[in-house]
């Protein structure tokens, strides 16, 4: 495959451990541009990667010739406005999720999109984890039967850290929109099952949710089944996904933050048999997804995570938010 020259919006620190690293290691791939007002920010990144070209602001980078695609790493109240720019540039463009902060501005994206016949993607980085992608397909194949419930919790505690973004409402702060995303859009992607009727239980501080449950019930191909989710910004860590079907269970650890949070194993038990388990040590996320959008660049396999899937998680998200009690 033709190597992909990518640029990054911004020098954040998520970028700079975890995503531009992926860009730099990933097949395919080459890290070639930063866009960062601050040239001080940039030596991380040329702590990697020595022959990174600098830009002074993000317009720039959208205007060298030499960058096939982008990666937005920005706050979330910037990503709609700065994937439509990279497109309307003739970039490939892959934005942190949430790309939106409702559904309805996804819709523009998807319509810029198929006009330009570039890829824009939410990069939701958890489909290309063969823990998920291992879980989707044993539900599919009916591994534990009919699904009946599911739970999904994620949570972490920055109160600490008052100045950071998802502390802040101006910058589209919050548990949900920034893991949230997680909860909800796993499951709809491991089941292909919609919401069909939520309760909501926020708390929040500052203009922004410290603390979300929702429950309810969602349908898709296999029949209903009741969820609880939770998310927080103020409790203890958890990460942990279960899925209970009329024969079996499937449980999921470290499901989103894999090798970082822990080790990524796959927990599937069924009555009469033995508990099998699945470890996944050696999968690196943003790698496999940085090289899912290059294929999908030169025409390969198509991308596994659409604009349309975000949006129906951005959906999902609306939904509980007005549905708080």
């Amino acid at each position: 495959m033709t190597t992909v020259n990518w640029g990054v919006l911004g020098a954040s620190n998520f970028a700079r451990e975890h995503m531009a690293r992926a860009i730099h290691e990933a097949e395919g791939a080459r890290l070639a541009a930063l866009a960062t007002a601050h040239p001080a920010k940039a030596e991380g990144f040329r702590a990697f990667c020595p022959d990174l070209k600098v830009h002074a602001s993000y317009e720039a980078l959208l205007a060298d010739p030499g960058i096939e695609a982008v990666y937005i790493p920005l706050p979330n109240h910037l990503h709609v406005e700065w994937t439509r720019k990279a497109l309307q540039a003739g970039k490939h463009v892959l934005t942190e999720k949430p790309i939106a902060m409702t559904a309805d501005e996804i819709d523009a994206l998807i319509a810029l999109r198929d006009a330009t016949g570039l890829v824009a993607a939410e990069a939701y980085m958890i489909v290309h984890h063969p823990q998920w992608q291992r879980a989707r397909a044993l539900i599919a194949e009916g591994a534990i039967g009919r699904v009946l419930h599911a739970d999904a919790h994620f949570s972490y505690d920055n109160r600490a850290d008052p100045g950071n973004i998802r502390n802040r409402p101006e910058t589209g702060g919050g548990s949900i929109p920034d893991i949230g995303v997680y909860a909800y859009g796993s499951l709809r992607w491991a089941t292909g099952a919609e919401p069909v009727a939520l309760r909501t239980r926020i708390e929040r501080e500052n203009g922004v949710d410290t603390f979300a449950l929702v429950s309810g019930d969602m349908e898709g191909p296999g029949g209903r089944f009741s969820f609880h989710a939770m998310t927080s910004m103020r409790l203890f860590p958890r990460q942990e996904v279960v899925f209970q079907g009329e024969a079996g269970l499937l449980r999921l650890t470290a499901p989103f933050n894999a090798g970082l949070f822990g080790e990524a194993q796959l927990h599937l038990f069924r009555a009469g048999q033995p508990d099998h388990l699945e470890r996944f040590p050696g999968a690196r996320q943003y790698r496999l997804q940085v090289e899912a959008f290059g294929h999908a660049i030169r025409g390969g396999a198509p991308y596994p995570w659409r604009l349309e899937d975000a949006r129906g998680t951005q959906a999902m998200i609306d939904r509980v938010f007005a549905a708080a009690e």
